[in-house]
């Protein structure tokens, strides 16, 4: 049984993504602000959180910060706002997914299997290729250990970073468009797709490459989309 860890400062909202989850199975831990949802991810094994960003005490953008310090598991971000900025940075700051209030519950539960089934996978409980290993000179992916290393040293990426760097490694020098990229990875259809993918490529050479501007693996073909370059 997955533990979902529901955060947001108002009781109705948590009381009510609570009904929803339970009847889906999954064992519901509470918090009202993010001071206890890290105190809760300090005591408890927490497979995914929902986190709402305007919180009393320690907000949604300060303790995912906090959050992704040490802990990669999925976050799905809780906003009254919706404008795109607002989208982006709730992606720039770690967050895998981002939900708008109001939200419709069963597109909530949807993201919430989509994530954990992405966590599922990075557990190794999948079904993978026979070859494990994925080189590209001193980029490493070992995906029986769900290991990332550069020149030797380890790289730390949440789910969705590591599973977009994964589908590049396997197919070294083919180019991905955006809309592949993400349909690959979110599973659904590319709708509004290219700054959620954009944040996450930042993000990932902003780990692999020593100068991100000037990048070695991840490439851009301008116009077309993204490539692991051969090396």
């Amino acid at each position: 049984m997955y533990n979902i860890l529901v955060c947001d400062d108002d009781k109705e909202i948590v009381e009510a993504i609570e009904i929803y989850l339970t009847q889906e199975g999954y064992h519901i831990l509470k918090a009202y602000d993010g001071i206890e949802a890290l105190a809760i991810l300090e005591k408890e094994e927490v497979n995914l959180l929902i986190l709402d960003v305007m919180m009393p005490r320690l907000d949604g953008i300060r303790a995912t910060l906090k959050i992704r310090e040490n802990n990669s598991i999925p976050i799905i971000i809780l906003s009254a706002k919706s404008e795109d900025a607002d989208k982006i940075l709730g992606l720039n700051i770690g967050a895998d997914d981002y939900v708008t209030k109001p939200f419709n519950p069963l597109e909530l539960m949807a993201r919430v299997k989509s994530q954990l089934r992405r966590y599922n996978q990075l557990g190794g409980n999948s079904k993978k290729d026979d070859d494990k290993v994925y080189e590209a000179g001193g980029l490493k992916i070992n995906d029986d250990l769900k290991e990332v290393t550069v020149d030797g040293e380890a790289v730390k990426l949440t789910p969705i970073e590591y599973n977009i760097l994964l589908l590049l490694m396997k197919n070294q020098g083919r180019v991905f468009s955006i809309n592949q990229i993400y349909e690959s990875i979110w599973n659904e259809d590319a709708i509004g797709a290219d700054n959620t993918v954009a944040v996450h490529i930042r993000h990932i050479r902003e780990k692999i490459e020593i100068n991100p501007k000037e990048p070695r693996y991840l490439k851009v073909v301008w116009g077309v989309g993204y490539k692991i370059e051969k090396l």
